[in-house]
């Protein structure tokens, strides 16, 4: 059977944009700006991914595309019979580990996309309102009944196939999310006492960084940027040999870049508003965003209800865009190293994917007394996955390509077969080479010691 590719241009950038721009973005870059000293963060965050991010991204989508095959599938391509096999299997691994907390993060989304139906942001009081995210979140079910539907939403996409599923489901829900984050951001900055978030944002505060700061913000990029994941491999696979991967790459973390950028724009200066403490964590959108629609309502009641709606409506389609794209690399994996069908494949999926999110899901309620290290069970995950996994994969892929492949076929993908002008490779192949693993290994070393 032929493999499916993505059928344009257009579908490619949609795709590997919707990887990047998501609850990454909206959700977890806000409060990691706030957990690590506000614009000193950002500056290095855009370094981090302008520098050894983007060079990596690029790796990955050498990859993908010499192989034609999934992550597992890649490696006994490109280096048969050899220990890099397993760093096919950590490509597996990690987005299924992402997956089960990603999914019940969507789930909040969700929750809060049907509070926002019932106009609970503007008829509820303010302290009712600041009762909503820690009320659901300790809830013994609540959690794990949306975990579920979000989780059940992302399979039934992901059953559709490539074109069917993938493609069509990012080329008209990305376009919706960067119009009302614009939005949202033009309102947030009105609000009285907004001026502080910016002065936040835009003053640093070099003081205040560490190493933890530095190799949170490299995580962050990769995170965000989708790296380490083993989608950026699995979605090139789906490129054709026609397409750019340099203009696709750097399209995406620009785009990323910009969408961080104004999430945190949207959502900090609502938090000095609202009295919020910037490094409230994980829950910060979720804190901040109805106290936005609840101030809107008092007074432009209809507006604000529109615009609750619509905005978790699209919180919601940018978190299934990535994780669409994390449950494809396992799906992707058991259809072409397990034979199964589709169908199959998706259902165990999800199936792994649930069990492992209970976790997560509990970890604010039924599991909030189990701590590692003085954090719950989620804040473990998420940094577990975000600083050492996906740093590890990052690490061991630009040591693939910039190491175990020869020269000449990362010349020939980043110039498809000579027909594209080479001028920049020798730069992204030295970035590549030598650059990205030593930053990575160097932040690595800052942070531990």
């Amino acid at each position: 059977m032929e493999r499916e590719q993505f059928g344009s241009r257009a579908a490619v950038i949609m795709a590997l944009a919707g990887t990047a721009i998501g609850l990454g973005n909206i959700w977890r870059f806000p409060y990691m700006v706030g957990e690590n000293g506000g614009a000193a963060f950002i500056i290095v965050y855009v370094a981090a991914t302008l520098l050894v991010s983007l060079p990596i991204f690029l790796a990955e989508s050498v990859i993908g595309r010499r192989s034609r095959a999934n992550c597992r599938g890649a490696m006994e391509k490109l280096a048969p019979g050899s220990r890099w096999k397993w760093f096919g299997l950590l490509s597996v691994l990690t987005p299924t580990l992402i997956l089960s907390y990603y999914s019940v993060i969507g789930g909040w989304s969700l929750d809060y996309l049907l509070r926002a139906c019932r106009l609970e942001f503007v008829h509820a009081g303010s302290d009712a309102i600041r009762e909503l995210f820690p009320a659901f979140v300790s809830s013994p079910w609540k959690p794990v009944v949306a975990h579920t539907a979000f989780l059940g939403l992302t399979a039934l996409i992901v059953a559709g196939g490539v074109k069917t599923g993938i493609e069509r489901f990012s080329k008209w829900s990305l376009p919706i999310l960067f119009i009302l984050i614009v939005i949202i951001t033009a309102y947030s900055l009105s609000l009285p006492g907004s001026k502080a978030g910016v002065e936040y944002l835009v003053k640093p505060d070099f003081s205040r960084l560490t190493g933890r700061s530095c190799i949170a913000a490299l995580g962050q990029s990769f995170y965000s940027l989708s790296l380490g994941m083993g989608i950026i491999i699995t979605y090139s696979s789906y490129v054709s040999k026609q397409e750019n991967l340099l203009v696709s790459g750097l399209g995406t973390a620009v785009s990323d870049l910009l969408f961080a950028l104004l999430a945190g724009f949207a959502i900090m200066p609502a938090v000095f508003a609202a009295g919020i403490q910037p490094n409230a964590g994980p829950g910060l959108i979720f804190d901040t965003l109805p106290f936005i629609f609840h101030r809107m309502g008092e007074a432009l009641p209809v507006l604000s209800s529109i615009a609750a709606i619509l905005f978790f409506l699209t919180i919601l389609f940018a978190a299934l865009t990535s994780s669409v794209s994390l449950l494809e690399v396992f799906v992707a994996y058991l259809v072409e190293e397990r034979k199964m069908r589709r169908g199959s494949a998706v259902l165990l999926a999800f199936a792994v994917v649930w069990v492992l999110g209970l976790v997560s899901a509990l970890s604010f309620g039924v599991l909030s007394g189990v701590t590692l290290f003085g954090k719950g069970l989620f804040d473990n995950l998420d940094a577990f996955c975000s600083n050492i996994l996906l740093a590890l994969g990052g690490l061991l892929c630009v040591l693939f390509v910039g190491w175990r492949m020869k020269k000449a076929d990362v010349r020939d993908e980043l110039t498809n077969g000579g027909t594209l002008r080479g001028r920049t490779f020798p730069f992204i192949y030295f970035m590549v080479r030598y650059l990205a693993p030593v930053a990575i290994v160097a932040i690595f070393i800052a942070n531990y010691l």
